[in-house]
């Protein structure tokens, strides 16, 4: 089992607890009235206590049987009162907290769709998800189950001690000092749990990352035999969790035998000393009954709060995991020039000028790592006219893929700059850029939905007829018909009922109904047996007809109509020319094609 690390400090309680309390803000007339309702179940509660002294004593000064009977029913009112406050602050609550965890999921959702790119190429997707499962659920479940208890726990706890005074300030001075022991055991005891419960929430985050890896490459282990690999990798990410969750339940767990052998001794000792009070009338035996009440009454707050404890530390540890998230810098967009159609076609509004879409792209001098002092791109210039086919060839990590990322803005040069139609790429709001390009990438995906809705992604004003012309184009359209369901055929799993070449297909397809001025094609076809490329081939010329086209590819032979091919290797253009020129150069791109180097 993996040893447990020395403690991280965590973070500011009382700025978690302000975030949350702000959305809980925005439901203020329902908190309000949950804490009214409480208010009113505790004072009730008092009440039906302190009423046994009068009772009792009524009795003993000959009261009889009528002053029992009013007074039992009085009290009984009393409690009738205070269940239907509770049950009224209880059904007023469980709507609340879920409203509060609506928001915060949304705000989560909302804030994580203006991430830059690199926070998911750096995090894992199943982590990610334990956002909304586990952190936000560990919310929803305090505020179900803690936030009015801890209200009225708190209440009770002031108005117990207020009522002891009443009845007996001098028994009341022992009853202090075991409130104040067992208050600073619990809080010694959260303060350790909460740096606990704070790692096994990241625990869980790792875990489920983990699971959704293994889920998703079950071919691949069961193809190499790494099931028993794999769940080494489980057991030692289950047992750090299992670590985690220890230590935590370790120190909340002790919270409520303390309490309780603090209170049960607390009893012991008022009850002697108040039993030697009545035998020399100091107090009255009523007064003693309902105070050896409200003694028992005392210690149930500070347990009930600790068994609380674990809801609360739990859902600290993951709201504080949510607003780091949310109080991630958003991807920067200080783009101006927005785009436009005009009756001529799409342009550039750049302030009172309107430039033309052509699709004129331009790198110039661009230097660009994802890691500061490992530049992928070293001083890269380049330039694709409008309608032209630019193909990128070379080793794998030698900066294709890269290129296409920079045209996308999904991460910004570091020297450089890159430009379109003129104008750098950073003065163009980053929607109006990408509503701009095309992009098909090696690695597909499919929502869950119909064929028609995959396709329609691209463009989503798109009618039915612009679908099956799309896929038309990308010769999606013959195999799509012979589906049991046509284009109404649903997609699952990420298209798990689809073939390699098909989920490849509707790809394309999606790109074509977009119908972009530019094109990004990232292993377009890689997933395409021969027979298949083949058949998309009249279809891909026509859709990149009077279109800039970029194309990275493994197969040579998909770019040899290309109009210019870059050879990059090491993050340098090493050859640049048409198929024919570079042939001849006998050069990189010659022993490629020749075969007598292979890309790696």
């Amino acid at each position: 089992m993996p040893r447990i690390v020395s403690a991280r400090k965590p973070r500011n309680l009382m700025y978690t607890l302000k975030r949350l309390f702000s959305y809980m803000g925005r439901h203020g007339f329902s908190l309000i009235a949950v804490a009214l309702l409480v208010v009113i179940s505790v004072v009730c509660n008092l009440a039906g206590t302190y009423m046994i002294s009068p009772v009792i004593d009524s009795l003993v000064d000959g009261g009889g049987r009528q002053a029992l009977v009013e007074g039992v029913l009085f009290t009984a009112v009393i409690y009738v009162i205070g269940v239907l406050a509770a049950l009224g602050y209880s059904q007023i609550m469980a709507y609340a907290s879920q409203k509060v965890v609506y928001d915060i999921r949304i705000d989560l959702f909302d804030h994580m769709q203006s991430l830059p790119l690199k926070y998911f190429d750096t995090h894992q997707h199943g982590d990610v998800m334990s956002y909304y499962t586990n952190d936000v659920d560990t919310i929803s479940d305090a505020l179900n189950n803690s936030f009015a208890a801890v209200i009225k726990n708190g209440i009770q706890i002031a108005g117990t001690m207020t009522m002891l005074l009443v009845l007996n300030w001098r028994l009341s001075l022992i009853v202090a000092l075991s409130y104040i022991a067992m208050f600073m055991y619990v809080r010694h005891s959260a303060r350790r749990s909460k740096q606990y419960y704070r790692k096994q929430q990241t625990s869980i985050g790792a875990l489920d990352g983990y699971v959704q890896e293994m889920v998703a490459g079950q071919k691949v282990i069961k193809v190499f035999n790494h099931e028993k690999r794999n769940l080494e990798g489980f057991d030692e990410r289950n047992a750090h969790l299992q670590a985690m969750g220890s230590a935590a339940q370790a120190y909340a767990s002790t919270m409520i035998p303390a309490v309780v052998s603090i209170s049960f001794l607390t009893y012991t000792i008022v009850s002697l000393c108040g039993g030697f009070m009545v035998l020399s009338d100091l107090t009255s035996l009523g007064a003693l009954a309902s105070y050896l009440v409200f003694v028992r009454q005392a210690a149930a707050p500070i347990n009930q709060f600790t068994q609380q404890s674990n809801f609360l530390l739990s859902s600290l540890a993951g709201a504080e995991r949510i607003f780091e998230l949310v109080d991630m810098p958003q991807e920067v967009d200080e783009g101006t020039v927005t785009l436009k159609r005009t009756a001529e076609g799409w342009a550039w509004q750049d302030g009172d000028e309107s430039i033309p879409l052509k699709g004129d792209v331009r790198f110039e001098d661009v230097t660009f790592s994802y890691e500061p002092g490992h530049p992928v791109l070293k001083n890269v210039s380049l330039y694709a006219k409008p309608g032209q086919k630019i193909a990128f060839v070379g080793s794998t990590g030698a900066g294709k893929t890269t290129m296409t990322n920079l045209i996308n803005r999904f991460y910004d040069v570091d020297e450089g700059r890159i430009t379109f139609d003129g104008i750098d790429v950073r003065r163009i709001r980053k929607r109006d850029l990408r509503s701009s390009l095309g992009m098909v990438l090696q690695d597909t995906h499919l929502f869950t939905g119909t064929i028609r809705e995959n396709i329609r992604y691209g463009r989503l004003d798109a009618t039915d007829e612009d679908v099956a012309r799309a896929a038309r184009i990308a010769n999606a359209d013959s195999f799509i018909r012979r589906l049991p369901d046509g284009y109404d055929t649903m997609v699952v799993s990420d298209g798990a009922n689809l073939s390699s070449g098909q989920r490849q297909l509707l790809a394309i397809a999606r790109a074509a109904v977009a119908d972009p001025p530019v094109l990004i094609l990232d292993e377009a076809t890689s997933n395409i047996d021969t027979r298949t490329e083949d058949l998309i081939e009249k279809g891909m010329d026509h859709l990149m007809e009077g279109r800039t086209v970029f194309v990275i590819a493994h197969r040579l032979s998909t770019v040899r109509n290309a109009d210019a091919i870059m050879v990059l290797e090491g993050g340098k253009i090493m050859e640049r020319g048409d198929h024919d020129d570079l042939v001849a150069q006998r050069g990189r791109y010659y022993k490629l094609y020749t075969g007598m180097f292979e890309l790696q």
